[in-house]
């Protein structure tokens, strides 16, 4: 099972990626830890990718696909789950057209819905465990709301990514995402309208839904 998944940043997409990819033993992987890997492993491509970074401009396309094709081969024998990429409509094309040179399958398309205020609000709300970061903790998010500044988990103390408290950078990654016509949205779209042609499969999730809601109703579609 080949699978895309899409989804702002706050949406859930890592925590029901990392479900599906547990529950049918896929390869989960991430466009950024594909670059780390080729650039940190002396790559070809890697090597190429690291000289564009280091004058600080944009890997093309010409490189970026062909190194999540070495990927999606080398690790994704038995299925893969990718995500982070694409995050443009050129993209999206460019990637339909390597699968299919490739003769790889994509069997589903996945997108978590989430409004763009919601979304914002779920990233500023994050608060980070002292003690595990795993341990969840939203202040926006009534079934993960922490007690008050302590842990809802295990008590220890909070703190926030200072990241996560920047509005503008929120705002443009989020520009970039919901744009409809150019961004990652436009993406998603492009294969829904293969989905419709049959080409492939899409489900969207109601992302304001609990982790749980949301991950029986994924499951039950991929079943």
């Amino acid at each position: 099972m080949n699978i895309l998944i899409f989804g702002p940043n706050g949406s859930g997409k890592g925590t029901q990626g990392s479900l599906v990819k547990k529950k049918y033993n896929l390869a989960h992987i991430e466009s950024g830890a594909i670059f780390r890997e080729h650039i940190g492993g002396g790559t070809e491509l890697g090597k190429k990718a690291k000289s564009f970074i280091d004058k600080g401009e944009l890997v093309p396309d010409e490189i970026t696909i062909p190194m999540i094709l070495e990927t999606l081969k080398a690790k994704g024998a038995g299925g893969w789950l990718l995500d982070g990429f694409p995050r443009n409509m050129v993209q999206a094309e460019k990637l339909w057209d390597a699968l299919q040179k490739e003769g790889m399958g994509l069997d589903y398309v996945i997108e978590i819905l989430l409004p763009r205020e919601v979304a914002k609000n779920r990233i500023m709300g994050r608060r980070l465990c002292v003690n595990d970061n795993n341990h969840p903790n939203n202040i926006f998010i009534d079934a993960i709301k922490p007690n008050g500044d302590k842990c809802r988990v295990c008590g220890g103390d909070l703190k926030t990514r200072a990241d996560d408290q920047d509005e503008g950078a929120i705002g443009k990654r989020h520009d970039i995402y919901y744009d409809t016509k150019t961004g990652t949205l436009a993406a998603a779209y492009f294969y829904k309208d293969l989905a419709a042609k049959g080409k492939t499969k899409y489900i969207e999730l109601n992302g304001e839904g609990t982790i749980d809601s949301i991950k029986e109703t994924l499951l039950a579609q991929l079943a």
